[in-house]
């Protein structure tokens, strides 16, 4: 039979792509704790202010602002202020993408494409950089971390650096906290990303930084090869509107504009951005709520002998299950995620474990009822 995909290129075909939420093939699905997102809505009088906005302010017409200026600034006045920073960022620190995915892609076509370099990552962590590095066949030189506390296995690390097996490593991607295992960066993991020459790009994503309250964006001023990551989806509850932006120098920043796509950010979504950061003191209070529940579920779950779960600095906690060897445990903790979805509730298996998103109490009561009937089923079996 001929091929009639002959002109995609070969190595697209073993690529797995990200997988999202299953959407309406499950319609009974109620608790969604597999994509870390808030739990709660926005008020219904911050909407109100976004139809309004959307009435009165916007021409569905014209294009949205491409230079993102307005939100540039509250941005840059966001970040000073929940960095207590002496030294204040300005629009030329920022970059705003269509989620923290769009700036990832054009870190990684300004830096590695053209067999230009390769990128680094410490395993498991976010899937979406090595997924994006390979659409854009860039080879992705992958560590593990320690089992114990995951950490960086800086000799590894080093190591990779130094080699000559692939092209030269330009990008470090970390993540703090780590998804899907919560962790924060050690301070012998900063002192070795410190440790790395300028001509290697370090990319700390923050995705999770109103929950941990854990910055490095006071070093941005200092560090000229430093990128920091951060999104509106997670405390701030835009998941829908799709708005990250990016911490960096000017140099950085100026290139990252001139490799995005014009008018990459909708109208609508950048009022959304306006508004919560205008009611910020009304919004970010009740991420104290989240973390409480994170205690709440942690306590709960390290009190069960079938798992052992880590402590989080994120919205989400980690587990596996106890004295199960890896190979059958990849195989159990697929049957766990396959039957909470019958029930009614989504988690994630990914990286050798279970990743629970910190819903509401009432959400965190079914999944862990549901969590425990189903693994003591398939152990005692």
């Amino acid at each position: 039979m001929r091929d009639r995909t002959s002109f995609l290129r070969p190595d697209l075909a073993q690529l797995a792509a990200y997988t999202p939420h299953p959407g309406g093939e499950t319609p009974a699905i109620v608790d969604r704790l597999d994509t870390n997102e808030s739990p709660l809505d926005l008020p219904t009088d911050i909407k109100s202010k976004l139809a309004w906005a959307y009435q009165e302010q916007i021409e569905a017409n014209r294009y949205p602002d491409g230079s993102h200026q307005e939100l540039k600034k509250a941005i840059a006045e966001y970040t000073t202020e929940s960095a207590n920073l002496n030294d204040s960022l300005n629009t030329d620190n920022i970059s705003v993408g269509n989620g923290s995915d769009e700036l990832i892609r054009s870190i990684l076509i300004a830096t590695c494409l053209g067999g230009n370099g390769s990128i680094l990552v410490a395993t498991p962590t976010f899937s979406m950089y090595a997924i994006l590095a390979k659409t854009l066949g860039i080879p992705v030189v992958t560590i593990a971390r320690d089992e114990t506390d995951f950490s960086l296995d800086i000799a590894a690390a080093q190591q990779a650096i130094e080699s000559t097996d692939n092209p030269p490593i330009k990008v470090v991607f970390v993540v703090h906290p780590n998804s899907p295992t919560g962790n924060v960066l050690a301070d012998k993991e900063l002192d070795w990303l410190k440790s790395l020459p300028e001509n290697i790009l370090v990319v700390v994503d923050e995705a999770y930084f109103e929950f941990s309250q854990t910055s490095i964006v006071g070093e941005i001023k200092q560090r000229n090869n430093w990128i920091i990551l951060r999104t509106f989806s997670k405390a701030f509850r835009l998941a829908a509107h799709r708005v990250g932006y990016a911490i960096a120098n000017p140099d950085i920043i100026r290139v990252l504009e001139k490799v995005r796509l014009p008018y990459n950010l909708p109208s609508f979504s950048q009022i959304a951005v306006s508004v919560v950061l205008q009611q910020r003191q009304l919004l970010l209070p009740l991420v104290q709520e989240t973390i409480e529940e994170r205690k709440r579920v942690y306590s709960v779950l390290q009190q069960n002998s079938h798992f052992q779960v880590w402590q989080s600095q994120a919205n989400f906690l980690y587990l596996r299950l106890n004295n199960i060897d890896r190979n059958h445990q990849d195989s159990l903790l697929a049957k766990v995620t396959a039957s909470l979805k019958a029930e009614g509730t989504l988690i994630r298996h990914t990286g050798g474990g279970l990743r629970i998103t910190v819903g509401t109490p009432q959400e965190s009561d079914r999944t862990l009822a549901r969590l425990e009937k189903q693994v003591s089923l398939l152990i005692n079996n």
